[in-house]
């Protein structure tokens, strides 16, 4: 069973759909009892840093993702969800992130903001996500934010625009990425796939 995260501000649909559409067993997580029997967590996010946070507080979500992600269980985290596991952003000074890992999120600078649309991602280290090979993948993104500070160890996956950031990152059973994979038709599906059955 695959928890997805509701916390009221993520793009629960089009994650949903994907998991349907692949045939997985899926439910809504809205507040801490429906972590029971669920095997791995999705934490998909589109919207703001600092309201993701107040709301995951607000239905006491916080301390479980935080929780299930120190023992190490399978977790996916899409944009925002991978903004989520850093200190701080600079979309909402003052409001700590999960810190999972150290770095911080930062604004494009010198670009149009958001960044809609595909782009390709060079994979750096290998990763049951995808193969190493695979360096002409483009995925969809829709972003204003990047994270960056990021430990080399931890980054699978890098895109470009404007500046090079982390696109996949990886640490034991924890994985995030920046794209919409839900939303990269193909290539994006194969991820997810690869997501649940090898990760």
């Amino acid at each position: 069973m695959i928890g997805v995260i509701d916390y009221g501000a993520g793009n629960l649909l089009s994650v949903v759909n994907a998991l349907n559409y692949l045939k997985v067993e899926h439910r809504l997580i809205k507040k801490p009892a429906d972590f029971k029997g669920v095997k791995k967590i999705i934490l998909p996010g589109v919207g703001a840093f600092g309201y993701a946070i107040e709301q995951l507080h607000k239905k006491r979500l916080f301390e479980k993702v935080y929780e299930w992600i120190m023992l190490n269980k399978p977790y996916l985290g899409i944009c925002l969800g991978m903004q989520l596991l850093f200190e701080r952003s600079e979309e909402a000074p003052g409001i700590k992130g999960l810190g999972v890992f150290d770095g911080a999120v930062k604004k494009f600078a010198r670009c149009k903001v958001p960044q809609i649309g595909w782009n390709r991602v060079e994979i750096v280290r290998p990763c049951p996500l995808v193969h190493q090979s695979d360096n002409h993948l483009f995925y969809y993104f829709l972003h204003s934010y990047y994270v960056y500070g990021v430990l080399e160890e931890l980054i699978v996956g890098i895109a470009e625009y404007n500046v090079s950031y982390p696109a996949i990152i990886n640490k034991g059973n924890i994985y995030a990425v920046q794209f919409h994979p839900e939303k990269s038709g193909k290539e994006g599906l194969k991820l997810l796939k690869n997501w649940v059955a090898r990760c």
